[in-house]
């Protein structure tokens, strides 16, 4: 027990000294300041944007960095579609995969687009090398950039700067912080034992009978890897994701994974202070979210280690909960990876989330729910300053002073686009579609769970759709040889295009409103949101408007799961 928690412990240290090193960084890389790669780098950027007629000076309207990133995701995403459904006649498919259905070609496009690699299909059957590196990897890096470039053109407009240019943000996002660490951290990954090769899979003799053999797919990982958790994409080269020995093969490759998955969100929120000139308010909001994300791993590390009432009373002894989980991960590290996946919104798995115990599928649907813990690639970030615009508007009110933030007067264009985004969005993705799958269990779900565990999965699905996180509670008929594969591609596809496109739309509208009001001269009037005492409303306003929204959910789901489980021990 004792080694479990010291585990965690110092891979809490380590996020602890990482988050301002590498947000200083990209701070600047976004203020335009010296870099260590700028001698490298200035070249290739100014070749790119040469070629592709790209102006860096050119600044852009809230609309226009939102048509930005919609024209170029589309292009991309007919892309993607083509080369899955031609894979058949492309190269590196040492397997001779055909084309998948159409509905799962288009599940996996819209899926990775949007940064949520949800995957309704087995990668080592259905997708070949060509598809997996030159396909799904390439949307890695833009859906990831996508998401760092539309924060740091919130936050531009926050501070009171114009917001930037899409194209510029995505290509420095890519080439300056995605694309570095990726080639360092692959390299790291084949030393501690990701194998990465382009040879077919290895066929050897099973154990049990020397004439029968046994095929064992593997391929180029290492590189797949480190970009998938870097940039909080989590889709797995192979089905198990990373409860994969040749995804995740040791303690050693483990914490790298949990690292990089959290690094960019931690490290955004010191950029924040960085660029605003206010760095005590940028750790004032690190430090909130930072006990949240304690709080969390307590309570889910505590119930996997406490395990099953029903199997300990067989027992006769307390033991801890490993039913999904691996070995050489045990409770402690599948506990802090659950966690720190669903709060960032990576979606990547070092075990069968299906299988935790009532008290961690909590946890996990409210990260999902929540969606500022750390939060996805970018948004996360930003919504957490929209919970604290809307913390000074109802805090104002309250107590009567004028609602400014940053030396900036909140009205009504804000509160309304806020309000919409953090209220009405992720409710409208995630309930209604979960409604219609509820209300028709057999005709279109296919939930191989009644009760409380099978409206958990469902709703854990269109949450982790619409919060574009990709992990699931599994248990759903939604692989492509299902009859009702069908309704989960769309109906998901449906939810995470909403909850990807309609936020990014509001935050630069957001951003855009506020980069144009004219900065308020400080007074005693004015309140201040850099204080303790702020930053603790703050969690209030998120706790009750945030968490009570899918309260219901949660009763009805993993809460009477509890109640169950412990009365039937």
């Amino acid at each position: 027990m004792i080694q479990g928690w010291i585990q965690i412990g110092l891979t809490l240290v380590i996020i602890l000294a990482i988050t301002p090193i590498f947000g200083g960084y990209i701070a600047r890389v976004y203020l335009g300041q010296r870099t260590f790669l700028d001698r490298v780098l200035n070249p290739v950027e100014r070749f790119i944007f040469s070629l592709s007629s790209v102006q860096p000076q050119a600044q852009m309207t809230g609309w226009q960095y939102a048509r930005a990133i919609l024209y170029s995701n589309l292009a991309m995403a007919i892309l993607l579609f083509l080369i899955l459904m031609l894979q058949g006649l492309l190269p590196l498919n040492p397997t001779g995969l055909g084309a998948p259905s159409w509905d799962t070609a288009l599940h996996t496009t819209i899926s990775f687009m949007t940064n949520t690699n949800q995957q309704h299909y087995s990668p080592e059957t259905t997708y070949s090398y060509f598809s997996q590196m030159l396909g799904l990897g390439f949307m890695f890096f833009t859906s990831a950039g996508t998401g760092i470039a539309v924060s740091i053109a919130f936050i531009r407009g926050l501070t009171g700067r114009s917001l930037g240019n899409f194209y510029v943000d995505l290509t420095q996002a890519i080439t300056r912080i995605l694309l570095p660490i990726s080639i360092v951290g692959s390299i790291v990954l084949v030393a501690a034992g990701t194998p990465e090769t382009l040879a077919g899979a290895i066929v050897v003799p099973t154990l049990e009978n020397p004439n029968i053999s046994q095929s064992i797919a593997i391929g180029p990982v290492a590189h797949f890897e480190i970009i998938k958790e870097l940039g909080e994409n989590g889709g797995g080269f192979f089905a198990i994701n990373s409860a994969h020995p040749f995804e995740n093969p040791n303690g050693l490759t483990n914490l790298i994974q949990i690292l990089t998955m959290i690094s960019i969100p931690t490290s955004l929120i010191y950029t924040y202070g960085v660029i605003a000139d206010n760095r005590k308010q940028a750790w004032l909001v690190f430090g909130m979210v930072f006990i949240l994300y304690v709080v969390f791993i307590i309570v889910t590390a505590v119930g996997e280690y406490q395990g099953n009432p029903l199997v300990n009373s067989i027992l006769g002894s307390s033991q801890p909960n490993l039913e999904g989980k691996e070995v050489r991960f045990g409770w402690a590290q599948s506990a802090l990876y659950a966690v720190t996946t669903t709060g960032t919104m990576t979606g990547a798995v070092n075990s069968m989330h299906d299988s935790f115990m009532p008290a961690g599928g909590f946890i996990l649907l409210s990260n999902l729910f929540l969606q500022i813990i750390w939060g996805g690639q970018g948004t996360g970030t930003a919504y957490l300053f929209c919970y604290l615009i809307l913390a000074v508007f109802v805090t104002g009110l309250m107590v009567g002073r004028t609602p400014e933030f940053l030396g900036r007067k909140i009205e009504k264009n804000e509160v309304v686009l806020t309000s919409f985004l953090l209220l009405l969005v992720h409710p409208i993705f995630v309930l209604f579609p979960g409604a219609i799958a509820l209300a028709f269990p057999e005709q279109l779900a296919g939930i191989s769970n009644p009760g409380f565990h099978g409206l958990a999965q469902v709703m854990y699905e269109y949450a982790s759709a619409a919060a574009n996180n990709g992990s699931g509670f599994e248990g759903l008929a939604d692989s492509q040889p299902a009859p009702t594969a069908l309704w989960w591609n769309l109906s998901t596809c449906f939810s995470m295009l909403g909850g990807r496109y309609v936020p990014t739309i509001a935050l630069l509208l957001l951003a855009e409103g506020m980069s144009q009001k004219q900065p308020v001269p400080f007074t005693t009037g004015t309140l201040r949101t850099d204080t303790v005492l702020f930053t603790g409303v703050t969690a209030g306003v998120i706790v009750i408007m945030g968490a009570l929204t899918f309260f219901p959910v949660l009763a009805l789901g993993p809460m009477a799961e509890g109640f169950q489980l412990f009365r039937g021990a």
